[in-house]
């Protein structure tokens, strides 16, 4: 039998549903599980909210497409042609500007990725190497320490 319930700090009851071992209060002479309970919960949805929670038959990007951080640029202007200025749609400039291009920015921010990577790697060289050094002059104190330092 399955316990929905670690906790036995009440009496055990079967769930009225599925017939499932719960814990319920001392006071109470039945009860449903978590799982009828969610069950019954998501039954009493529509289909499109069940789909809209559950996030099926949306696209990723339900807007137009926009970088990342498009919010901070300077200024934005999506396919629409609106002008965004550090966030901020301004309505009176809609059309004026020519489109940013988005692949552009993605292909740059790709770039910086890739640039950032290269640069960490030689960190983790160095520190690697540093720490090499490190244990070999650890080392060297604790011979000379032992009385080994004439040894090698």
């Amino acid at each position: 039998m399955y316990v929905d319930n670690l906790d036995r700090s009440g009496q055990e009851v079967l769930c009225s549903d599925c017939s499932r071992l719960i814990i319920v209060s001392e006071t109470a002479s039945g009860g449903t599980c978590s799982n009828c309970t969610q069950r019954k919960c998501l039954a009493l949805l529509s289909d499109s909210e069940r789909d809209r929670l559950f996030g099926v038959g949306a696209s990723k990007s339900s807007g137009p497409a926009r970088p990342r951080g498009w919010k901070w640029m300077k200024v934005f202007v999506d396919a629409k042609g609106s002008v965004y200025y550090k966030g901020v749609e301004q309505p009176k400039l809609k059309g004026t500007l020519p489109i940013t291009d988005t692949a552009a920015i993605k292909t740059k921010q790709k770039e910086n990725k890739a640039k950032r990577g290269v640069v960490e790697n030689k960190k983790l060289l160095i520190m690697a190497a540093e720490k090499k050094a490190l244990k070999k002059a650890i080392e060297k104190q604790k011979d000379f320490l032992n009385h080994k330092a004439g040894d090698k």
